[in-house]
């Protein structure tokens, strides 16, 4: 099965996107984005603000509550050469973001650095306002990998969080393909209105049509809610590159699992479950191969990671969802912990065996992205017709852009 899966061309995951379709800015007011809905294998279109009248009246959607980071980091050399420091992940604190945001005078992390070739040695230095008060904040490069330099950030006064230094000397990261400055409105407009725990580097564009005043409508409607957690890494944007996916690497990112969100899923196992975006999707599907890992290699306390094929092993028999959920319940109270925490290299692509997820909503996806395999693994070739029927139908794409409404 692994081999089958490795070998689909992305080739056969293209589709022409003209420039112009591409959102550079998100529309007035959240909801009222376009809705591509396909149900009953039939397509049609509303608004976002209409997407009550679609979901199932068992629905159970679960939102990602990460919160972008503003990760960009400009410093300017004495030469006038411009630095960009785009942060990544902590490279301490087992992928507790919460933990490494609280750090106070100095973090390591590990990072992208733009213009690299002119920032050789020494410290890159800039001075900033916080509350009132004057903060130097300083960068120095410790070490220097292929894909990423780890660079250890110090500032004074010390007492300040990470979180403080950040929110005042970053700027927010918009994806690539958005080829302009982050302005002030992005601070609002690229976070979802869940937004909570500091840690992505790219928002869960799917949550960026709702309003709280929607989320209001449909818990009215009896729809009900689930929160999870997944740090959306860069890694997101990166095309694959290579003619079959089997030699594409996928990044892993970082997941928390409330133990009560797992065991609400348990009580709810028999609803219409729809992960709110790629990212909630992934993190759902993460969750089930977890608890099959604790079944297969034993319930030590380690650190649990999905390698991006595992579930594409050859099995004899897989556990019940319901089975699987409760082993991870089971590991949690065994150790004591109110939540899961872990990281995913998940791999979600045609054949992969879909478990959770029963629907999905979810934005337009770049051609010859992991995400568009996500999204076949879920409907089929039937994303091609969706994605025809778009951009006849002058529907935005990517982050800032429509949405869709997935029911199999």
């Amino acid at each position: 099965m692994i081999k089958d899966v490795k070998n689909i061309n992305i080739s056969e995951y293209d589709y022409p996107l003209p420039n112009d379709r591409i959102a550079v800015y998100p529309l007035a007011e959240r909801d009222d984005s376009k809705l591509l809905i396909l149900k009953d294998n039939k397509i049609c279109q509303s608004h976002f603000k209409n997407i009550g009248e679609f979901l199932p009246k068992d629905s159970l959607l679960v939102f990602n509550e990460t919160k972008v980071v503003r990760a960009r980091l400009q410093f300017i050399k004495d030469s006038g050469a411009a630095i960009e420091v785009f942060c990544l992940e902590p490279v301490s604190h087992c992928g507790d973001y919460q933990l490494a945001f609280s750090s106070q005078g100095l973090v390591e992390w590990r990072c992208l650095v733009g213009n690299s070739r002119r920032w050789k040695d020494g410290d890159l230095s800039m001075t900033l306002t916080v509350e009132g008060r004057e903060v130097i904040l300083k960068a120095t490069r410790i070490e220097q990998h292929d894909a990423y330099s780890v660079v250890c950030l110090r500032w004074t006064p010390e007492e300040l969080s990470f979180a403080e230094v950040l929110e005042a000397a970053g700027e927010i990261p918009l994806p690539p393909y958005i080829h302009r400055d982050a302005e002030p409105s992005d601070r609002e407009r690229y976070q979802t209105v869940f937004a909570k725990y500091e840690g992505s580097v790219a928002a869960p564009t799917a949550g960026l049509h709702f309003t709280e005043h929607l989320i209001d409508d449909l818990k009215k409607q009896g729809i009900s809610f689930e929160e999870i957690t997944l740090h959306v890494g860069a890694g997101t944007f990166r095309p694959v590159s290579s003619d079959t996916i089997g030699e594409h690497e996928m990044h892993s990112e970082s997941i928390i699992i409330k133990k009560t969100c797992i065991e609400n899923l348990i009580k709810n196992i028999n609803k219409t479950i729809i992960p709110v975006g790629t990212t909630s999707m992934r993190t759902l599907e993460s969750i089930y191969w977890i608890g099959m890992m604790l079944a297969e290699e034993g319930m030590d306390n380690r650190h649990l990671h999905v390698d991006q094929w595992f579930p594409y092993k050859e099995r004899t028999k897989l556990l019940s969802v319901e089975d699987s959920l409760k082993i991870i319940t089971e590991y949690l109270d065994l150790y004591s912990m109110t939540a899961l925490h872990a990281t995913t290299a998940l791999m979600i692509a045609p054949s992969y065996p879909v478990q959770i997820t029963k629907a999905l909503i979810t934005n337009f996806h770049q051609p010859k992205s992991t995400l568009l395999l996500l999204v076949s693994a879920l409907i089929g070739d039937k994303w091609k017709e969706a994605y025809r029927y778009a951009l006849d139908n002058d529907f935005r794409f990517l982050s800032y852009g429509d949405s869709c409404l997935f029911i199999p």
